[in-house]
């Protein structure tokens, strides 16, 4: 039985929570009995009675026909909470909504979670609207401006990368280790992020890391089209006006050893 900071993992908890983020991770995608069953190694009857179960308290869905199993509401009510509870995330909104009349673009909050970066909050452009930036997304840190602004504020030999390739989202993503450390310096020379599609094809992001924390793990960004890039002076304004957000959000963000609570 694996072990949690030495308290022994309680295995049926354990089986319900790995059920739960396979369903979330296939989206739109429902699942089959068998799939499930087979992914987890248990045994379909017990894959049954757990998924029942679930059902019952809202964190499971099911098709009519009661052989299609997708994320229930209870996931999403949980979620919100999570958002809702989070001070920086409540203090970071109203200046989100500030860059995002400045400049008419997408603006993003997120948050690192092992090697990936989660998004907590969007301000939508009105001119350009693309589901790639909803709130719960997950992004592989090292394809995208949140991600690298959060792994720049790290030393090289304590990136949370996997081993090996990296595994790319578009043509223009890093393959290796090498060539993002690279991008990670020029990144801590400028002081904030670019990414020209690497996360996304047409989209060049400019991600700044929120230095409440240290090493950060809360960053912004801010998302345009590369066709709306070209008018002169463009991405001077863009970095001008985060770099000015982000200071506003790190003077009022609450720090460690105040009143909030500290969560690891």
């Amino acid at each position: 039985m694996a072990e949690t900071g030495g308290v022994r993992e309680v295995k049926s908890a354990g089986r319900t929570v790995q059920l739960l983020e396979l369903l979330a991770a296939r989206g739109d995608q429902p699942a089959r009995l068998r799939e499930l069953a087979e992914e987890m190694d248990v045994p379909r009857s017990s894959m049954y009675a757990l998924l029942q179960t679930l059902i019952d308290r809202g964190w499971v869905r099911t098709d009519v026909t009661g052989s299609l199993y997708g994320i229930g509401i209870r996931a999403l009510l949980t979620g919100t909470s999570y958002l809702d509870s989070d001070p920086r995330v409540r203090a970071a909104r109203p200046y989100l909504d500030e860059a995002s009349d400045a400049l008419g673009e997408t603006i993003h909050f997120a948050r690192l979670d092992g090697g990936d970066v989660v998004y907590l909050a969007t301000r939508e452009s009105h001119e350009y609207l693309r589901p790639f930036s909803r709130v719960g997304r997950r992004l592989p840190s090292y394809a995208g401006a949140l991600g690298k602004a959060l792994l720049a504020e790290r030393p090289d030999d304590e990136l949370p990368l996997p081993d090996g390739p990296l595994e790319p989202l578009t043509p223009k993503t890093h393959r290796d280790r090498a060539s993002l450390t690279a991008d990670l310096a020029r990144t801590r020379e400028r002081g904030y992020a670019v990414d020209r599609e690497e996360g996304v094809t047409g989209i060049v992001g400019f991600g700044f890391a929120l230095r409440y924390d240290d090493p950060a793990v809360d960053a912004i960004s801010c998302s345009v089209p590369t066709a709306r890039l070209g008018a002169a002076g463009r991405e001077e304004r863009i970095v001008a006006v985060m770099r000015e957000i982000r200071e506003k959000i790190e003077a009022v963000a609450p720090r460690v050893g105040g009143s909030a609570t500290q969560w690891r």
